[in-house]
């Protein structure tokens, strides 16, 4: 895995995967514990429909692609974080019309494996998959939270196989801080 500046302001897909160096970011999200993964496009659609709206009437903006943060592998329910990383953190709550409170929080900085994927949404398990085998195979450890950044605004017009999905995961640091 090659070093990279910037993994969030690639644009083009990021394949094959490689390890980068992430700032901290703020974000809003709203975030969930033990949530039913079979609920996740409610959530999604209860959050991201509603988002950017509730941010601008307090003065914050979104400034880059949705996000979905998870503390941990998802089986049947999910500990996430679901929002948009913003211009200046979120020091209060905001209740979306969903009912969803938003709260602020970062995706973390430091080291991070990176791809992307560009598909449906169905194909993101493979891709996942073998983003992780490619991680391992190098030499790296991971660590959580791991992250999905939804690229391409999914809208009915957009062509499925067309949406990019950028994956990142959180990789243990350097020991040394010398770099492979």
């Amino acid at each position: 895995m090659t070093s990279m500046p910037h993994p969030y302001d690639e644009t083009e897909p990021i394949i094959p995967c490689r390890a980068a160096e992430a700032v901290e970011v703020p974000t809003a999200v709203v975030k969930k514990k033990d949530f039913p993964m079979y609920e996740m496009s409610s959530l999604m659609d209860g959050t991201f429909s509603h988002l950017a709206e509730a941010l601008a009437e307090v003065g914050i903006a979104p400034i880059g692609p949705a996000v979905a943060l998870h503390h941990r592998m998802p089986v049947d329910t999910a500990d996430l974080e679901v929002g948009f990383p913003i211009d200046k953190p979120l020091t209060e709550t905001l209740t979306l019309p969903s009912g969803y409170e938003v709260v602020g929080s970062v995706l973390p900085g430091g080291r991070v494996g990176v791809v992307s994927h560009v598909g449906s949404y169905g194909g993101l398990a493979e891709t996942w998959g073998a983003f992780t085998e490619d991680i391992g195979l190098s030499g790296e450890q991971m660590m959580y939270p791991f992250w999905e950044m939804y690229v391409t605004v999914p809208t009915p017009e957009v062509d499925p196989s067309t949406l990019r999905t950028d994956l990142f995961h959180l990789l243990e640091p350097r020991s040394g801080g010398s770099d492979k």
